[in-house]
């Protein structure tokens, strides 16, 4: 357990729920600019005559720029607070996907959705630090409805975008700087209510610590590792759930489809169940559990026929996502100084290292089978569920946070300055 100096403040137990459905919005209408570049491609190609290899290039660009520098945000986040990244991150995923529809070359489409990636790194750091600061007890909770924002907008993404440019052509991809430049501005004119609560991890009287929290990097490092095999196995599920559907389980391209739905509403609910069960019965647990579950569930759902299997994506989903906001909140709880950089590294960095081996999975379904992929898709989180059980509990812990506020207006914990 960590010491403090016995002049901590303790944390506040209330939840701005007001602010986090704030934060919550704008994460949906942030990750909307993720969701619908898959979409777009096929309107590019039409467009521009380009090829496969290069409409995937902008995916890339965008998956690269949104997840490689998040850590650097996050960085920069925890050594001065930076609030204004909220909405100037969620203004720039905006406006360069609109700007793409615009371009007329595609080394120009190719910047202007690497800026959009751009915006989205810096959106997320700071946005998530902001939760953990306003969640009072309930951070693993309040951490997942946060989550769930970004999951709706992701899956709005591609609902929103495809009719528009059906319409419109690439131009209309400019309707998709209204709803970010809307909720900037909303956003923007509620930063004082994002920021009230500002904690101050390192007090210094006469140049001098008084207060420094110790941080974990052992455990944040095996965390990590947790994460990115969990990545591993859940985009390898969501990438060859349409295909396993229709040549394993002789179902049709049309019920692949429903069958991604279920799935990712199954992730989620279980993200939203994840975050409450994490507040009552601890991080690990949750993390633990869920990924122990996830090994049986996935085999049943396996070696079940077509009916079965479509039950089974339920429990399936909920398992593989219940530690979705958990591990943002236990990589914080690690790094207690540097939550910026915890959330960059859990939020994006990591969740990018699944996206970047499926096709070494793809390979191992060309050459021996579709069945044999699934097969290692369902054993990955054997190898995260036992690493998981290196982890030490965060949540029960006693976390004395100083708030600038407080050091304000408290002589006793600033010395009267």
């Amino acid at each position: 357990m960590n010491s403090f100096t016995t002049t901590d403040p303790e944390p506040a137990e209330q939840v701005d729920y007001k602010s986090i459905a704030l934060l919550s919005a704008a994460h949906l209408c942030d990750d909307i600019n993720q969701g619908v570049v898959p979409a777009m491609l096929p309107f590019f190609i039409a467009a521009y005559h380009l090829t496969y290899a290069a409409a995937a290039g902008l995916v890339l660009a965008q998956t690269l720029s949104s997840s490689v520098v998040q850590p650097l945000f996050g960085l920069l986040a925890d050594r001065r607070s930076s609030p204004w990244l909220i909405p100037v991150g969620m203004s720039l995923a905006g406006l360069g996907v609109a700007v793409s529809g615009l371009a007329p070359t595609y080394s120009l489409i190719f910047v202007s959705i690497a800026v959009s990636g751009f915006g989205i790194s810096a959106f997320h750091p700071e946005a998530a630090r902001r939760v953990r600061y306003l969640s009072g007890s309930r951070q693993a909770t309040t951490m997942s409805l946060f989550t769930v924002g970004g999951m709706v907008g992701f899956a709005l993404g591609p609902l929103l975008i495809t009719p528009t440019l059906m319409v419109l052509g690439t131009r209309g991809a400019v309707v998709l700087a209204i709803p970010v430049l809307i909720m900037a501005l909303v956003v923007t004119s509620n930063l004082h209510r994002l920021v009230v609560i500002e904690p101050s991890v390192r007090l210094r009287v006469s140049g001098r610590a008084i207060v420094e929290r110790d941080e974990r990097w052992g455990d944040f490092m095996r965390l990590t590792t947790v994460v990115m095999l969990r990545s591993i196995a859940f985009f390898g599920l969501n990438t060859f759930l349409p295909l396993y559907w229709t040549a394993n389980l002789g179902g049709t391209k049309a019920g692949g489809g429903m069958a991604l739905t279920a799935l990712a509403t199954s992730v989620a609910i279980g993200t939203l169940i994840g975050g409450r069960l994490a507040d009552r019965y601890g991080r690990k647990t949750v993390i633990a559990g869920s990924l122990g579950a996830t090994v049986p569930l996935l085999l049943m759902f396996l070696n079940s026929r077509i009916f079965v299997a479509a039950i089974m994506l339920v429990p399936v989903g909920v398992a593989v996502s219940a530690a979705n906001s958990v591990v943002v909140v236990m990589g914080q709880d690690y790094l207690p100084n540097r939550v910026g950089l915890a959330a960059g590294v859990t939020l994006g960095l990591s969740m990018t290292v699944g996206g970047m081996l499926t096709p070494v999975l793809g390979t191992v379904a060309d050459h021996y089978g579709l069945s044999t992929a699934m097969f290692l898709v369902a054993l990955v989180p054997s190898l995260a569920f036992a690493m998981s059980l290196t982890l030490h509990e965060t949540a029960g812990e006693t976390v004395r946070v100083e708030m600038a506020a407080s050091a304000l207006q408290s002589p006793s914990t600033t010395g009267g300055r």
